[in-house]
């Protein structure tokens, strides 16, 4: 396979541990191709020396034995953010890093990049990744050009390096985001300039053209009964009103309980920003055009009046509109596909919220010991769930632990089977819900969007993925542990929260 190598940059900082230099060191072109082999790729790494106290750390969730951490996070120019990361391998074999830090949502054939570093920004609701200069995958390390190898010696580490957007409103802090393991939390941004170990060049990302690679995080939850479901992506709300409640088979007059269901977004609508709620009407891929366009009209125009009578804010404009079966949010390959797609989508600007209620203090943070038990393969298999932790935003996350605690190996697929799983475009541990009992509310784990070729978006979960190189996530030997971790939005009141994790028992999560 043949790669496209970026010309070579000027550089942002020539600093490293021993010193500050004023010249910008030439980036120096890719080595020619080789056959990856242990013996002919792993080389000594510019990291083996680079002793800098990790800001925070995480472990690898397709390998225990790959140590990650983050040794440096600073702001420059008020606007750039470069993330660096060291790799440790903690076993007695060789170790591949290039898939594994990979970006899974940009094409295949770029994993040998560091392109899947990236931070989450709360306040703006999207996952931030390096930029991409022409003719390159991203602003990040890549194993040929900066002569890291294929492999990870036992016992040695590699450093990484990812240039992108710093995170909106100037936060002291954020959460960074790896492909290969939970997310870490909290950890501290400096505006001073990176100190970098010998050899190691960061380019700048105002010396080119550079596009930038973000991606739309979109928190979704439903009601209990199935009468509607949200998906909020920081600044506008999506409510999908099911067309099975709101109204008889091929009709469009609303039924009694609609009105129940209206009411409740309406009270949203009220609690909105926004001057302008689009009204749209869909059906599933049953009958044809000449049925499908003029119904979903009518029921979207049906959903539009009663809404304007019963939202009280003044200045508000409705706009109706049905796509037929055009628009489809989920397959309609199985009757559950099909329900959902028979909707009424109404969207307008997010509700503005309250401040975050405070934790209760009842909760001790890292507090641990919540499991459940089950069997796969005929082995006893483990869960514990190692957190729940409130983050800014109106985000949270979930960490859970599986282990294989038979003599013998295992496969555990419960956590990728799930009823959502059409709406994502690779296999991930998406078998997850955590539901607010008092307010019958069910959240279900986040998706990270892209704009695809035509017009339209691919989702991919906004969790631990066990596709492509992590594709063995689920396969467990004797006494083997994995992380997993989900995002989810958290309702601002609730301090404990029900957690269902594949077929594990439900537990009562306390917030933290």
């Amino acid at each position: 396979m043949n790669y496209r190598i970026a010309a070579p940059l000027i550089t942002l900082f020539a600093i490293s541990a021993c010193g500050l230099s004023s010249q910008a060191a030439p980036r120096t072109s890719a080595p020619p191709a080789t056959t990856p082999s242990p013996s002919a790729t792993s080389k000594p790494s510019t990291a083996d020396q680079d002793t800098r106290p990790a800001l925070a750390q995480t472990r690898s969730t397709k390998s225990e034995n790959l140590k990650v951490e983050v040794v440096g996070l600073n702001r420059v120019k008020g606007k750039h953010l470069v993330a660096q990361l060291r790799l440790t391998n903690t076993g007695s074999e060789q170790l591949p890093w290039t898939g594994e830090m990979g970006d899974n949502t940009r094409p295949l054939g770029e994993i040998r990049w560091a392109s899947g570093i990236g931070v989450l920004d709360a306040q703006a609701h999207s996952w931030i990744l390096p930029y991409q200069p022409a003719g390159s995958p991203c602003l990040c390390s890549d194993q040929k050009r900066d002569g890291l190898g294929y492999f990870i010696d036992p016992g040695k580490s590699i450093s990484l390096y990812a240039v992108m957007p710093a995170p909106s409103g100037n936060p002291s802090t954020t959460t960074v985001v790896t492909p290969v393991g939970p997310p870490m939390t909290d950890v501290p941004i400096s505006d001073d300039p990176p100190v970098t170990p010998s050899g190691m060049t960061i380019p700048d990302p105002d010396a080119e053209p550079v596009t930038t690679a973000t991606r739309r995080l979109v928190t979704p939850s439903e009601s209990l009964d199935k009468s509607e479901e949200t998906a909020d992506d920081g600044r506008d709300l999506q409510v999908n009103l099911s067309s099975d409640v709101l109204f008889a088979v091929n009709k469009a007059t609303l039924t009694p309980k609609a009105k129940a269901v209206l009411a409740r977004t309406a009270k949203l609508i009220d609690a909105s920003p926004g001057s302008t709620v689009k009204v749209e009407g869909h059906a599933d891929s049953s009958g044809n055009n000449a049925i499908n366009d003029p119904l979903s009209t009518r029921r979207a125009q049906a959903v539009r009046q009663a809404l304007s009578a019963l939202v009280t804010r003044q200045g508000v404009g409705f706009q109706a509109k049905g796509y037929g079966s055009r628009r489809p949010l989920y397959s309609n390959d199985t009757d559950e596909g099909k329900r959902r797609n028979r909707r009424v989508t109404v969207t307008f600007a997010k509700p503005q919220s309250p401040a975050p209620a405070a934790p209760s203090t009842t909760v001790t943070p890292g507090a641990t010991g919540l499991t459940g038990t089950g069997q796969a393969d005929g082995q006893p298999i483990s869960m514990e769930i190692t957190g729940l932790r409130r983050l800014p935003g109106g985000l949270g996350l979930l960490t859970y632990r599986i282990e294989n605690q038979g003599d013998g190996e295992a496969w555990f697929n419960e956590l990728h089977h799930a009823q959502d799983w059409m709406s994502f475009k690779y296999q991930a541990a998406y078998n997850v819900r955590l539901t607010d009992v008092a307010a019958r509310r069910q959240y279900l784990p986040a998706r990270l969007q892209v704009a695809d070729d035509k017009g339209g978006f691919d989702s991919y979960c906004a969790c631990t993925d066990v596709s492509g190189v992590r594709l063995n996530t689920e396969k467990f030997g004797p006494g083997q542990q994995r992380e997993f971790w989900s995002l989810f939005a958290l309702p601002e009141a609730a301090t404990t929260l029900k957690v269902k994790i594949g077929n594990f028992r439900d537990l009562q999560v306390p917030i933290q």
